[in-house]
This record gives structure tokens, C-alpha cells and sequence, in this order.
């Protein structure tokens, strides 16, 4: 086996030993931790130890630390789909005659897009202080459960507020922490989850208008060739009605940049819009992304340990006020003098 074999079969393993780790993380010494450090201590045999320690850093430069990266790939690959939206998809459905509003809607949503990415990269997601941490406190009722009085955190050397956690990317406690997104290089908490919000519902509608527009000019294109009602002559020289799949392979040949970044906007606009929808879930039950998990892995545990009359006890959100309350705290945190009224 030659040293470029296998280092691709290294760089293999440490994509998918990252992934198996971060679906087993949170839960201790795992069977399927144990198994992927244990298959990383075989490969260290035979895998140099200059690349062993480069992987190491690469990963934890893109994983564990506060980087730009993932942002500058972000702008790219949005530049990317608007370049050829605009060099293509848009002259040529200005010369089909579709309307002027519709064109220009992916634009109007751009707009508002990088104005929710800004805010929300460049806002303070609700850093924790010795200044502030007092009034922060008195916020958030401790639940018990996910959230105890008294927990100290040893990096900021302060007691966690209900519903904060300590960020390892940017080494401070966030108040009502969500998670850190590496998109917009910054933590999402209590003061910039609405721009969060709108941040992801503006990207996923700019990418089903992406979608919606191309599929359409593609499908005006076949309508007015009158494609669909055609022949063709196979391999074997036989005469065949044209089929869907004929169809999509002549489409990809004659706009092959156009098919490509239709499929992409599809794919991005099937994830985007499920991870929205969790989001909006999330918002309208009043929880952060980290509760969430921390109420499965809480459940998830005590599974194990209940007796099996009490196995139907389940943890409950504390937090929640009704739908439209919790609606409303996303856009308007709570404070002290707020929490003080009720």
C-alpha cells in the first residue's frame, strides 16, 4: 500500500471519526466512542505523527476555536449561486417574459439576508460579566434539573445563570445560550436570536426563490420545445418516447451550470427549511437548542436508571409561557424589572 492510499483512507477515517464523535458526544465512554478512539490508536501505528499532529490542529482550528473560515465560504458560495442566477438564469427569463418582481425578489431578500448576518455576527449575544452577571441572574429562574443553583463556571469563575453556558469557541458564558454558529462566527444567545431567526428564514426563502424561478424557466424551456412529445434513438438503435430521465441528462448538457446549481438550491432549501422549522419549534416551546439536548440526554439517561413504574416520568419546560409569550421573548428578551411585574 502506497503512502498516498493510505493517506487517503486517514483523512477518510478522521471525516467520519469526526462525525460518529459528534453523534455520540455528550455521552460518556460510549460503545461508539470507545470504538473510533480505539480504531484512531491503530491507525496511529502505522499513520506518521507530523500528520497525526497537523489533523489534530486543522480540526480543532475548524471545530474548537472562533474562525472566519466557515464565513468566507459562506459569502463564496452565495456569490457563486447569485453569479450564475444573474449571468444566466435571469437574462433568460427576462427574455421569456417573466416578470420584473419576480426576477428581482432573490434580491430583495439578499439584502435582507446579509443585513440579519451582520447584526447578527457583530451583536452581543448576551456575554456574561462580573458588571452584568447580578441582574442576569435574577432573569431565569434554576429549573433543578437541566439548569442547578451554585454551579460555578471554572473558566469565567462565575456562578452560571439559568439557561447560560459557557462557548469553548469564544471562551465566555453566553446568557440563554442556543449554540455557537461557525456561519455567522458568533454565539447565538438571548440578544441576537431574532436576528438569528430572521437570519435563516431570509436564507432559506432566498434559496426556494432561487429554486422556484430556475425549475420554472427550465420547465418553460421543455414547454416551448415541445420536448416532451419527442423521440430519441437509444444505444441499440431503437426509437424511444423521451423519458424523464432523457430529459434531465439533455437539460444538464445544454445548461449544465444551471442544472447543477438548481440541484444545490434544492438540496439547500430541503435542510435549510427542516432546520427552520426546528427553530421555529424551538422558539414557540420557548427552549435553546443546548436545553433541547440536555433534556434528551437528561431522558435519555434516567431511562436507564428509573424504576420501570416511573420510566413514563419525563422532564418538563419550565421556561414556557404559551405560544405568543414565547414568540415574543425572541424578540424581546426579558429583563430584570420585566421578570420583577409578573
Amino acid at each position: 500500500m502506497d503512502f498516498l492510499t493510505l493517506l487517503v483512507i486517514y483523512l477518510c477515517f478522521v471525516l467520519a471519526a469526526v462525525a460518529l464523535l459528534c453523534a455520540c458526544s455528550g455521552r460518556k465512554e460510549s460503545l461508539l466512542a470507545r470504538s473510533v478512539n480505539g480504531a484512531s490508536q491503530v491507525l496511529s501505528f502505522v499513520i506518521p505523527t507530523q500528520l497525526q499532529s497537523a489533523t489534530r490542529r486543522v480540526l480543532h482550528r475548524l471545530f474548537h476555536t472562533r474562525s472566519c473560515l466557515f464565513v468566507v465560504l459562506h459569502v463564496a458560495l452565495q456569490a457563486a449561486v447569485y453569479g450564475e442566477y444573474t449571468w444566466e438564469v435571469f437574462v433568460y427569463c427576462w427574455e421569456l417574459q417573466f416578470h420584473l418582481l419576480l426576477l428581482l425578489l432573490p434580491y430583495l431578500l439578499l439584502a435582507g439576508n446579509m443585513g440579519c448576518f451582520i447584526l447578527c455576527s457583530r451583536a452581543n449575544p448576551g456575554i456574561i460579566t462580573k458588571s452584568n452577571h447580578a441582574s442576569l441572574v435574577k432573569i431565569y429562574a434554576y429549573d433543578g434539573v437541566l439548569f442547578q443553583k451554585g454551579i460555578v463556571c471554572p473558566t469565567c469563575n462565575m456562578e452560571k445563570p439559568a439557561r447560560s453556558k459557557h462557548c469553548s469557541f469564544c471562551s465566555m458564558c453566553v446568557h440563554r445560550f442556543d449554540h455557537h454558529c461557525v456561519w455567522v462566527n458568533n454565539c447565538i444567545g438571548a440578544f441576537n436570536a431574532k436576528y438569528f431567526f430572521l437570519y435563516l428564514f431570509t436564507l432559506t426563502a432566498m434559496a426556494a426563490t432561487i429554486a422556484i424561478i430556475t425549475a420554472a424557466f427550465l420547465l418553460q424551456v421543455v414547454l416551448l420545445s415541445n420536448m416532451m412529445r419527442g423521440s430519441y434513438i437509444d444505444d441499440q438503435g431503437q426509437e424511444r418516447a423521451v423519458e424523464i430521465l432523457f430529459l434531465i441528462q439533455h437539460l444538464f448538457l445544454t445548461f449544465p451550470r444551471i442544472v447543477f446549481m438548481l440541484g444545490f438550491v434544492i438540496l439547500l432549501t430541503l435542510v435549510l427549511g427542516a432546520y427552520c422549522c426546528f427553530n421555529l419549534y424551538l422558539a414557540l416551546t420557548n427552549q435553546t437548542s443546548n436545553e433541547w439536548y440536555k433534556s434528551r440526554r437528561y431522558a435519555w439517561s434516567h431511562q436507564l436508571t428509573l424504576q420501570p413504574h416511573d420510566r413514563g416520568v419525563v422532564y418538563k419546560n419550565t421556561y414556557s409561557k404559551g405560544v405568543w409569550m414565547n414568540l415574543k421573548e425572541i424578540f424581546k428578551p426579558p429583563t430584570v424589572l420585566e421578570r420583577k411585574k409578573k
